[in-house]
Parts: structure tokens; C-alpha cells; sequence
């Protein structure tokens, strides 16, 4: 190496690394190496990424930062210097495409101060041989925690944060007064008065009792706490996130614990059989096809949430205040609906002039005129880099002024094409055409020869949406033209 040829230290160092392999010692060993080949080594170039796993390198701050650095003009170091090939990545994927980028980009080279190859063939075999035995290392190491926590949980270990009406002291749960009365309420209101979950979800919403997380009780929170044996002094793991709300699945592990109990088993074992009637009882429904889909559905909306108006048997209600998470219950019948809408329309074909509806043009001429708006979008970015650019010195005054300019000239051109193409647009429109338009709607709608299926498609090309406001006891329809 020529003794002009500038270092850069990376340094990393795992939760499950040994002494060894701390940032003290790698940073002596990198710095000792360097000092025998005569390489200058800048503060700024020493890069140290603290407990942090080496399997994704998107996950490394430090490690990004360096490569960053390395691809700037002139470059502000020739190599880097690793302790072992396992600190640069453990992830052969990471390792090609980052090695890759350095040498063919940047002209920087990877070294391994105890892992020494030279620029021949056989090296290239060994360096790989080296990073697939690392990868593999990273892996067994992840299988080996796993199967450690497998052997916790089935002491009855605590391993993932308290469930509610918990918290956690010294690793063991502890009884959380209030939140511990919620979840006897839960239980024995579900138990003993015949609560359903809905209702339990939106009793404890109006008590304004909110998750851990800071989430609304739903019904899926509800049946959650009613299947969680955490409240009998018991902790279940869960191995994978596809068994975590499939109670029965072989592979969760259920084991005693140390914690006090917040509910009696006798009372568990009482909820248990109630959910499973209830289970019984509601076996999924699968309706025919035909009957998936009303006219109205997708457009009705909530006022109180803005969430759609769901079909419900012969009602329509809001889809939130049915999975408790709206306190406002927003039913309409379906058949007094229909009526009131398609006389709506009729009613409007008359007074076009006092309502208010959308213009949507479906042209080439709209394409354009979305790309215009988001070029003109990305225009204060544009400026913003040109301004950082300066103040980092990357620009000179003189370069930012015209890089400036430029931009704001682009900027009144995209402003003026799009004017133009607004103008053109706009008149092409008229309340006439869409009068007409309304009026074979409405005709259709009316008709009882037109099938549901077809009707649906056919209100879409007039109405955006129907807002209805419970407590105004009121339907508003918002119309568009789609030209």
C-alpha cells in the first residue's frame, strides 16, 4: 500500500460479541494495523456502530454513514479497515453489493487486518468461504436464541410486554390496580350477563379506557382479553406471528407463571365456553355472489367517522360502530334509502344550478395535467437541495444563483402550461351535458328491468359519495361529471 493512502476504521460490535471483539479493542487492533502499513487515519473517518446486529446493513447508522462519505468527491479515504470480514457484513448479499459499490464507484477497498488475502483468484474463493461461514454463525446464532426462548416459555418466562390490567417489575408481572377492575368487568359482564363483544368493546370506550398502545377497545381487543390465560397466572407464546390469534394452534406454548391471578379459572373456564357457543353459533356466512354487493355500497358514509355505511341485514350501518370503534350508530333502512336517493336525483335534475358537483376529466389532457402538478410539486425540493448544496460548499454562490434561476424559470413554465390546459378543460364543460347525464342515471335507476349488479355500476358514474349526519337526520350527496 502507498504511504499516502488515507484509512477509514469501521468498527462494529454485537450485544452477543465477547470482550475481544469490543469497540476499544477492534479500534487498538484497526489503528495498530494501520500504523505498520503506514496509512493515515482521520478522526472524522472512524466509524462505530454499538450493539447493533450485522445481518441487514440498513440497520447500521454508522455503517451508512461511511459509505455515504465514501462516495463523495474527491474521496475522503482510500480503504477500509475491518477487524474481521464478519464486522463489514454477515449477510453475503450485503457483502457483494456493498464491496461491489466501494470498489467499482469509489476505487475503495475492504481489508481484513486478520484475515489477510491477496489480489488473486483463490482469494476471492476464501474471502467468500469466509463471509458464508459468518453468515452462517448469524443464522444458527438466531436459531439458537429461538430455541432459548422456547425453553423460557415453557418455564413460564416473561418475554414480551404486560398484557392489560399488567405491569412489569424486576421481569414479573405485576397487578395493575385499575386497569385489573376493567378486565374483571370484562370478563364477568361476558360470563354472567351475556355481554357480546361489541358491547363490552364500546362500554369500555365510553369509559374512555384506552390499550397500552393508546388504541380504542374493538371487538377483536375484547375477545383477545377473554382468550389470554395470562389472568389465570398463565403465559402464552406465541412462536410465530402467524399463530398470534390462533388460541388453538399446536405450536403456542402455555406454561404457569409466577404472577397473581386477576380472575378466578372457574370464571375463565366460564368465558371460555361462552366463546366457544358463540363461535358455534356464528360460523362465517358465505352469501352468494349476487348478493355481495348493493348499489349503495361503498358510498354511504358516516358523518361521525367517515367510515362506510355496511348492509346489515335490512339496514345499513356504520362499519366502525359495528366493530365498536364509533359511538354514533348511523342505521338507515335500506329499502326508505333507496327511495330517498333516486328522488334526490330527480329532484336535482330540476335545480342543477344549487348543487355542487365535481368535474373529472378522463382526456389525455388530465394525464398531462397530473404530471404538470406534481413536477411543480417537487420544485421547493429542488430548491431546498440547491440551498443545501451551498451551505454544505458543494456549490459556489455563483453556481447556487444559477441552479436557482433555473429552477424558478422551470417553475413559472410548469405554472403557465398548467393554466393553459385548465382553460381548455374547463370549456369543454357545461351544466347542460351533465343534466343529461343525471337524467339516464335517474332513468335507470328508477327502472325495475335494470338488474341491482347493473345499477351499481351506473350510480358510480355520477356520485362520489353520500355523506349521512344522524343527528341532522340528513343524506348529502356529492355528484361529479366524468367528461
Amino acid at each position: 500500500m502507498a504511504n499516502t493512502q488515507r484509512a477509514a476504521l469501521y468498527v462494529r460490535v454485537s450485544t452477543d460479541d465477547q470482550l475481544e471483539f469490543s469497540p476499544a479493542a477492534q479500534t487498538s487492533a484497526l489503528r495498530e494495523y494501520a500504523k505498520k502499513n503506514k496509512l493515515i487515519i482521520l478522526d472524522e473517518c472512524i466509524f462505530i456502530d454499538e450493539g447493533v446486529s450485522g445481518r441487514r446493513a440498513e440497520k447500521r447508522p454508522a455503517f451508512q454513514t461511511m459509505v455515504k462519505a465514501a462516495k463523495k468527491k474527491p474521496r475522503p479515504f482510500d480503504v477500509i479497515l475491518v477487524h474481521k470480514f464478519d464486522r463489514f457484513a454477515r449477510s453475503r448479499e450485503d457483502s457483494v453489493v456493498y464491496k461491489s459499490l466501494l470498489r467499482k464507484e469509489c476505487g475503495i477497498k475492504v481489508v481484513s487486518i486478520t484475515e489477510q488475502l491477496e489480489d488473486d483468484k483463490f482469494s476471492i474463493i476464501l474471502e467468500s468461504m469466509l463471509e458464508a461461514m459468518a453468515e452462517y454463525y448469524s443464522l444458527n446464532l438466531a436459531d439458537e436464541v429461538k430455541k432459548g426462548m422456547t425453553e423460557k416459555a415453557k418455564r413460564g418466562g416473561l418475554q414480551c410486554s404486560p398484557s392489560f390490567g399488567y405491569r412489569v417489575e424486576e421481569n414479573t408481572l405485576v397487578i395493575n390496580p385499575e386497569e385489573s377492575k376493567i378486565v374483571k368487568m370484562i370478563f364477568e359482564k361476558f360470563a354472567y350477563e351475556d355481554y357480546a363483544y361489541l358491547q363490552l368493546a364500546k362500554l369500555v370506550t365510553d369509559l374512555g379506557i384506552k390499550t397500552h398502545r393508546g388504541n380504542s377497545f374493538e371487538n377483536r381487543t375484547i375477545e383477545y382479553i377473554l382468550k389470554n390465560p395470562v389472568y389465570i397466572g398463565k403465559l402464552r407464546w406465541n412462536p410465530t406471528e402467524r399463530t398470534r390469534r390462533k388460541y388453538d394452534h399446536p405450536d403456542i406454548i402455555t406454561a404457569d407463571a409466577a404472577h397473581e391471578h386477576i380472575i378466578s379459572d372457574h370464571l375463565f373456564e366460564m368465558a371460555q365456553a361462552r366463546a366457544r357457543e358463540i363461535k358455534a353459533m356464528y360460523r362465517p356466512y358465505q352469501r352468494p355472489k349476487a348478493e355481495h354487493k348493493h348499489w349503495l355500497s361503498g358510498l354511504l358514509r358516516c358523518s361521525s367517522c367517515g367510515s362506510s355505511l355496511i348492509k346489515s341485514g335490512q339496514y345499513f350501518q356504520c362499519n366502525n360502530y359495528v366493530h365498536g370503534r364509533c359511538r354514533v350508530s348511523h342505521s338507515l333502512s335500506i329499502a326508505k334509502t333507496e327511495n330517498t336517493i333516486i328522488n334526490r336525483i330527480k329532484n336535482d335534475i330540476k335545480d342543477i344550478k344549487n348543487i355542487n358537483y365535481e368535474v373529472v376529466y378522463s382526456d389525455n389532457s388530465v394525464v398531462e395535467l397530473e404530471l404538470l402538478r406534481s413536477q411543480l410539486k417537487k420544485v421547493p425540493d429542488k430548491l431546498d437541495r440547491a440551498k443545501q448544496a451551498f451551505l454544505g460548499e458543494v456549490d459556489s454562490l455563483s453556481e447556487y444563483k444559477i441552479n436557482k434561476n433555473l429552477i424558478q424559470e422551470d417553475e413559472a413554465q410548469l405554472r403557465e402550461s398548467i393554466h393553459e390546459i385548465e382553460l381548455r378543460l374547463k370549456a369543454k364543460h357545461s351544466d347542460k351535458s351533465f343534466v343529461i347525464k343525471l337524467k339516464s342515471v335517474y332513468g335507470l335507476m328508477s327502472s325495475d328491468d335494470v338488474e341491482p349488479e347493473k345499477k351499481y355500476d351506473i350510480i358510480w358514474t355520477v356520485i362520489k359519495n353520500i355523506i349521512f349526519n344522524k343527528n341532522a337526520n340528513k343524506l348529502e350527496i356529492y355528484y361529479y361529471s366524468n367528461l
